[in-house]
């Protein structure tokens, strides 16, 4: 090493933020980053930069061109398998929206992370740092009328299309991001690929074994599942069990599971051709004149017939750029045993190749090459379930091909959320139910004066501002920017599984939303019910502003309407339930994480700054909006029901001594200073904005004089965020 290179490096060490910034010195410290990750200085196209209005003036068809003629221009530099770049994108496409898990709505392919760490670098992800750099003409040629995002996916899509499937459809609509998502947690090994099941509980004998909450992939830096077999070992009956969870956990059945399985090995071939020792390191730690490529091949020319990737080589059809069902008659065709591939990777040939069933080589012409299957792809036919599916797909090719367009719709847009959000005239006109949809409005909106009208009769109904407030809550906080699911439009709050969920039980809501129902019945106006309980919120702010002494107006926009029980996909809105909501100071059950970190998630998922955040909290407190009547934890006030900034005033006091109440330092009360007398009592999530320094200097301001100005300014912003989140007919 040169004495220059010693002194990089050394530089590097001293400057590297995880040495020297605040998470090196204080690791528990709660972090507030998550909520800034979307400062609009960071975007280089500007603040006020709508997508959504820039892909207006692209010639979708146009780019379908392009993009088509792309997949046979195979380029030296990083030449197509068989000419053809189609089965390349789809792994791409796949790999950029697999991450997706129904849990917490995270990854997916909605947002273009595929380009940032740790994805790009990801082991599973090997070798698409070409797939994307292929892609740049055509990004370079429309700039900001296609996102990152779209593009990423769109390639996938167009693939199978020039290879003669027939897709189900295309949205665009996937806004990029332009910085890590370093929130998102992957798991809790250190290392890639660890095989220490760390991630998992129970056993594989007694059928316990069950994947952590929230993950998704079986091992850290894979997609799904190891291909190889569980833990690199190819036993299929273990790989169905580790299949069946993960693509369950992405929101998938068994149909849709073998439907994509075949349907994506269809296509192209995996990659293991030399040994693995001679690839380099990820693209994340490639040298600087290496331009963020990694993987970096020392094996013969290291592209072309001597790449490596998975470590697995061979195709699963006899014609892998082509549409058909030969995957099927393949798999069906042999008997099947464990070889391992140039690269010592566990995979399955068969005993003796069937006539017809040769595959020709990728780039060697005249060479001819046996089928290959992975441990995952013989789990197709060892899980008996699996098994019978598989069955009916070879014996009814159109079936097949009618679940594999589907399910790959699925799997490329289900992180976009209702289909409202979709652009382009690629957009199906069958709405289904994992897009959560809701009936379009019919009739004229409301006027101003019969919502003034509409504002009084809920006032006068006897509801009280914390109800109003609370219910209204209940219905719209359930949105999570990740996969834009939940929010008030449909009142799905009535439905289940919302209306059994305990905190919606536990706060009594069913009993406001009856009574809303019979203020709405009465009016004979044209108004929803999901309307009717968003402007009863608004009721409610005002109702205890104006007790505070204030006049203010909530915004309130009409338009949203009443989704039906049927329109409503059960299992996965389970997902929804908020087991934790700091803002009604709720915790369904206590867990090794502490509250205040589901504070700041809550506030990330409903897509609220840290001011707002603040404000929403300290004055729902102050109204009585905490979810059960014997639930007065950060109550600091002594005027329940009124928008004041006491909750703040009083936290920040030096008049009050705070002791947990028990061992779990979970629940606090509050003192006097000098009597010692119990003043208020407390959670987390309460004295968190007196103890955080960055949450304290919020709770400062809006303690202080002309600080419940500002307060009450947050409160109403963020609140009427919260209520329109979901209203992506206002906003894109």
């Amino acid at each position: 090493m040169s004495d220059q290179q010693a002194s990089r490096r050394e530089w590097s060490a001293r400057t590297t933020p995880s040495l020297q910034g605040n998470e090196h010195w204080w690791p528990d410290q709660l972090s507030l980053n998550i909520l800034h990750q979307k400062h609009p200085d960071a975007n280089p196209l500007g603040e006020n930069f709508s997508y959504a209005e820039a892909f207006s003036q692209l010639d979708v068809e146009e780019l379908t061109r392009d993009v088509d003629a792309l997949m046979t221009d195979s380029q030296d530099w990083w030449p197509a398998d068989w000419g053809h770049y189609g089965p390349f994108f789809i792994r791409m496409s796949w790999h950029a929206a697999g991450t997706y898990r129904a849990i917490d709505g995270r990854g997916g392919g909605g947002t273009g992370a595929q380009r940032f760490a740790p994805l790009n670098s990801w082991p599973d992800n090997g070798n698409l740092d070409k797939a994307r750099r292929l892609l740049w003409p055509v990004k370079k040629k429309y700039g900001e009328k296609i996102s990152w995002a779209d593009l990423l996916v769109f390639a996938g899509n167009r693939a199978l299309e020039t290879m003669g499937f027939k897709t189900f459809g295309f949205g665009f609509g996937r806004a990029d991001i332009w910085a890590p998502e370093d929130d998102i947690y992957w798991g809790p090994e250190t290392e890639w690929l660890a095989t220490n099941d760390e991630r998992y509980t129970g056993d594989w004998e007694d059928g316990s074994r069950i994947l952590d909450n929230p993950l998704a992939a079986v091992q850290m830096g894979l997609i799904y599942v190891n291909p190889e077999g569980p833990n690199g070992v190819p036993d299929a009956l273990k790989s169905a069990q580790d299949v069946r969870e993960t693509f369950g956990r992405m929101g998938m059945n068994d149909r849709e599971t073998v439907a994509l399985t075949v349907g994506g090995h269809t296509f192209g071939k995996m990659h293991g051709n030399g040994p693995k020792e001679a690839v380099g390191g990820l693209p994340e730690e490639s040298k600087i004149h290496e331009q963020g490529f990694g993987w970096a091949n020392t094996h013969e020319t290291g592209l072309g017939e001597y790449t490596i990737t998975s470590g697995l080589e061979g195709a699963w059809t006899p014609t892998p750029t082509t549409w058909d069902n030969t995957y099927l008659e393949t798999l069906f065709s042999h008997q099947w045993e464990v070889t391992e591939s140039p690269a010592g990777a566990k995979q399955w040939e068969p005993v003796e190749v069937k006539d017809g069933f040769w595959v020709p080589d990728a780039h060697v012409e005249g060479k001819l090459n046996p089928p290959v299957m992975n441990t995952a792809d013989m789990a197709m036919i060892a899980d008996p379930d699996y098994l019978e599916i598989a069955k009916e797909f070879r014996e009814n090719p159109d079936v097949l091909a009618d679940e594999f367009a589907r399910a790959w719709y699925k799997l490329l847009h289900r992180d976009m959320g209702p289909s409202a959000r979709y652009l382009g005239p690629q957009v199906p006109d069958e709405e289904l139910i994992w897009q959560d949809p809701v009936p379009a409005h019919e009739g004229p909106l409301v006027t101003e004066d019969e919502i003034a009208t509409l504002k009084q009769q809920i006032a006068d109904s006897g509801l009280t501002a914390a109800q109003l407030v609370g219910t209204a809550w209940a219905s719209a906080c359930t949105y999570r920017q990740t996969d834009h699911r939940g929010g008030a439009n449909g009142a799905r709050i009535r439905l289940e599984p919302q209306a059994s969920w305990d905190v919606n039980l536990r706060s009594g809501v069913s009993a406001v939303i009856d009574k809303l129902e019979e203020v709405k019945d009465a009016s004979g106006f044209n108004i929803s019910l999901a309307d009717t309980i968003v402007l009863g919120g608004s009721v409610g702010v005002e109702m205890a502003a104006k007790a505070a002494g204030r006049d203010i107006t909530v915004p309130f926009t009409p338009g949203r309407t009443d989704a039906t029980q049927e329109m409503t996909e059960v299992d996965t809105f389970a997902y929804l339930e908020p087991v934790h909501d700091a803002f009604r100071n709720y915790l369904q059950k206590q867990t090794s994480i502490p509250s205040e970190h589901y504070l700041i998630d809550r506030a990330f998922m409903l897509n609220l700054s840290a001011p707002e955040m603040a404000a929403l909290l300290g004055g729902m407190r102050a109204i009585g909006a905490n979810a059960g009547d014997d639930n007065t934890d950060g109550y600091f006030t002594d005027r329940l029901g009124q928008l004041t900034n006491d909750f703040f005033f009083n936290l920040v006091d030096m008049g009050t001594v705070w002791e947990p109440i028990g061992e779990g330092e979970d629940r606090f009360e509050g003192k006097d200073r000098k009597t010692g007398e119990t003043r208020w009592t407390a959670t987390r999530v309460d004295l968190i904005f007196g103890s955080n320094s960055v949450l304290r200097a919020i709770a400062e301001e809006y303690a202080s004089a002309g600080g419940e100005d500002h307060m009450i300014d947050k409160f109403v912003q963020g609140w009427v965020k919260v209520m329109q989140n979901d209203r992506f007919d206002l906003h894109r």
